[in-house]
């Protein structure tokens, strides 16, 4: 997908991540760029004046995006592109919802898991027959280009995700974004890191202390060499660092833990994008778009400068982190997949309903700690 011009770029980096989050960040950002112009300007007259005649008022013309009131629903997805192997299709290795209730003056961030038993649908571009399996395979399946074997295309993933996540959830996907794990890297690296609090120990499997990538070793998923740590407490982290940490799932309480480490960061992002005051300073915003060039997909029907306006309320202390249980699902003894427990289905349905709050009163267990 091709973007005109480097600043609707940047719109489109921020309002979309998330990635690892991407949606949620660039929301922030870019509406605090349109929140200079959020008074319109007049527009010229040609009505003659006198000092003694009152010029005739002039009817105002609405910013793009004013119209928009909610609920809205965004649909943020990290992929892992193994660009080294022919033919890999893209993953979807973190899922991410914002529900932005009615008024837009609040929002809910929850994560699915990659292995979510879900029924995907049938998707006759990517000639797949559809099946029950796991969440992350609607995007590989969904990538296939028939008659070319070697290119999947991850804007089309997106799609078949995006049926498959509104079907499970119930809930319609206004926008979202795709983002490449080095498109991540990237992002924070221009934002000149982020600072986070680090809840537990945690040990990567994929980097060195160094940065450089842990060799293969052996057996499926093996790596040899030196392992990169992060300790617990508040710490600064550059963009591999970042991503290293969000991606790691092997630690006490899984995929859920890694779910919880990549909603902080990206409340980490917001923050830092605010401190910057990045939508004020065009130089900065020049290296954010950049850094990212291809690496970010928007898929969405409102330009996304209409959602950055319309969710220009919206702050780090007005988005909630919600964590959603689950647990193993297996048959004969192995391993199918992981489904949402009674608790975590029903705060989908409060959300349907409206009744969000009254349920993470009720739940309190569910929202993820600042």
């Amino acid at each position: 997908m091709t973007f005109g011009g480097n600043r609707r770029r940047l719109t489109l980096a921020v309002a979309g991540l998330v990635t690892v989050a991407v949606v949620a960040v660039g929301a922030v950002a870019v509406a605090r760029t349109a929140g200079d112009d959020r008074t319109p300007t007049a527009a010229p007259t040609d009505v003659a004046t006198s000092p003694s005649a009152s010029p005739s008022p002039v009817p105002s013309t609405p910013p793009p995006g004013a119209d928009i009131t909610g609920p809205l629903n965004l649909l943020l997805v990290g992929i892992d592109t193994r660009v080294s192997v022919p033919g890999w299709q893209p993953n979807a290795d973190a899922v991410l919802v914002l529900h932005v209730p009615a008024g837009l003056s609040r929002g809910y961030l929850f994560s699915l898991p990659r292995d979510l038993l879900v029924d995907i649908p049938a998707f006759p571009d990517a000639d797949y027959r559809g099946g029950r399996t796991k969440l992350t395979h609607a995007m590989s399946n969904g990538s296939r280009v028939p008659g070319r074997p070697n290119e999947p295309d991850p804007a089309q993933g997106y799609e078949l995700l995006r049926r498959t996540v509104s079907e499970y959830t119930g809930l319609r996907i206004d926008a979202g974004a795709v983002l490449t794990f080095g498109g991540f890297d990237k992002l924070v690296d221009s934002l000149g890191g982020v600072d986070i609090r680090v809840d537990q120990r945690v040990v990567s499997r994929h980097r060195q202390p160094d940065g450089k990538h842990r060799q293969p070793g052996p057996g499926v998923g093996g790596y040899v060499g030196p392992r990169m740590v992060y300790e617990p407490g508040d710490r600064h982290l550059n963009g591999w660092q970042a991503l290293d940490y969000a991606r790691q799932r092997y630690l006490p309480g899984g995929d859920y833990t890694r779910q919880r480490h990549q909603q902080q960061l990206i409340r980490a992002l917001i923050g830092r994008i605010l401190a910057d005051d990045l939508g004020r300073q065009p130089q900065r915003v020049e290296q954010v778009a950049a850094a990212l060039g291809d690496a970010m997909i928007y898929v969405g029907g409102r330009r996304i400068v209409e959602f950055a306006y319309a969710l220009s309320t919206l702050s780090p202390d007005t988005l909630t982190l919600v964590g959603l249980p689950g647990a193993s699902v297996g048959r004969g003894g192995a391993y199918r997949g992981e489904e949402l427990t009674t608790v975590g289905r029903r705060f989908l349905a409060a959300l349907r309903a409206g009744r969000v709050d009254a349920y993470l009163a009720d739940h309190p267990k569910l929202t993820v700690p600042d």
